[in-house]
């Protein structure tokens, strides 16, 4: 610490460089903040998956309905602790972009499958007893200003009620919020079958809960060939596995920021480096005279790799601080995409982690440099 103020004299000496490289760092450090905080949004779902959930759907594809017998035949399996409908419904309240995540489920088996949607008593009683009830998420709740009691009108873009609209009244029963999720609606599916026109008596896929997770693959082929040869093949996987598919259709996600971050921290290697290499041999002959004053080559050395280091680690520090809050306005804006998004802790740890192997790399021939100079031939070039 007693050389602090030397370094940071040394690095004021051209103030325009070192601002210019500070501000490269902290971009370059925004930018990979930013994709982190996309690539958790887009992934997340699978880190946050249940080990104990199994989804079973149509073998053919997920948008096909399976028959609701086939509900009752699972709960059935040996393993299974309990299953739920899980259809998806298309909600939209009042305009196009205003998207709502919205399913319709068994609400007693929901809550047995999914018990981190807590509710009281109350509202729990309260969505069980009333056909129309829904819960929501506390951020869709925020985001229009729903409380409990409200009925609001939910349009489906995929199923037309039979009173000649898409619109379900529904009666808002419960607000939950849960570090997975806290923007989706979940309503009755007999609610749903009752009043749409096409469809009756099937459900988009079926939740299940097991006792074992390591009975995960025993079970899903023992549901699978309860099904084998039917009209209505069923592929049965994890919940991890699904989330990670769903996110796969949009390509490899975490191939994709490893592959910018590494092309970006690569230039800022580069520039680094060129400022680095600019800041000693300029210094040549005050290099020369700390060693004549009694500074070894070691501390020498040290020091060329500290000003790297704090270049690098003040500018990390401060790009991912404003990829912090930019992570905040990210997860406003897509809040009726992304059940949770935000600038994952691990994010923070990696980035120290990069700005230490970036400042010792790029000072690394600058700092040999400096073991290897010479007091006489240094001091004969001044």
């Amino acid at each position: 610490m007693k050389y602090l103020p030397l370094l940071w004299s040394n690095l004021q000496r051209k103030r325009l460089r070192t601002w210019l490289t500070l501000a490269s760092i902290v971009v370059a450090f925004l930018l990979f903040g930013i994709l982190q905080t996309l690539r958790a949004a887009l992934t997340g779902g699978a880190d946050l998956a249940g080990a104990d959930r199994l989804l079973t759907m149509n073998k053919v594809t997920f948008i096909q309905p399976l028959p609701e017998s086939y509900l009752t035949r699972i709960r059935g399996v040996e393993g299974v602790k309990s299953a739920t409908p899980y259809s998806w419904f298309g909600g939209v309240f009042q305009d196009d972009r205003n998207q709502v995540f919205t399913f319709a489920v068994d609400p007693e088996s929901f809550l047995e499958v999914y018990p981190e949607y807590e509710l009281s008593d109350e509202e729990r009683s309260a969505w069980i007893n009333d056909r129309a009830g829904a819960i929501v998420g506390a951020g869709t709740a925020q985001r229009f200003g729903w409380k409990i009691g409200d009925t609001i009108p939910l349009r489906s873009n995929v199923y037309t009620n039979k009173d000649g609209t898409p619109i379900w009244q529904l009666n808002i029963r419960g607000i939950f919020s849960t570090k997975s999720d806290n923007v989706s609606l979940f309503f009755h599916h007999e609610y749903l079958d009752e009043a749409r026109t096409f469809g009756e008596g099937t459900i988009g896929m079926v939740v299940l809960r097991i006792d074992d997770p390591n009975r995960s693959v025993e079970i899903a082929n023992r549901i699978d060939a309860m099904f084998a040869n039917s009209s209505n093949e069923t592929k049965t996987d994890n919940e991890k596995a699904f989330a990670q598919a769903w996110a796969n259709q949009m390509g490899n996600i975490g191939a994709l920021v490893t592959a910018v971050a590494s092309a970006v921290f690569f230039t800022l290697l580069l520039v680094i480096a060129n400022t680095m290499g600019q800041s000693v041999r300029e210094r040549t002959n005050e290099l020369a005279v700390m060693k004549t004053i009694g500074f070894g080559r070691g501390a020498v050395t040290a020091m060329v790799l500290a000003e790297s280091t704090l270049l690098t680690v003040l500018g990390a520090a401060i790009g991912l601080a404003l990829a912090s809050l930019a992570a905040v306005g990210i997860g406003k804006a897509l809040a009726s995409f992304f059940p949770a998004v935000g600038l994952p802790p691990s994010t923070f740890v990696v980035g120290a982690v990069l700005a230490l192997i970036l400042g010792a790399l790029a000072s690394a021939l600058p700092a040999t440099q400096a073991w290897q100079l010479k007091i006489v031939d240094a001091l004969r070039r001044t």
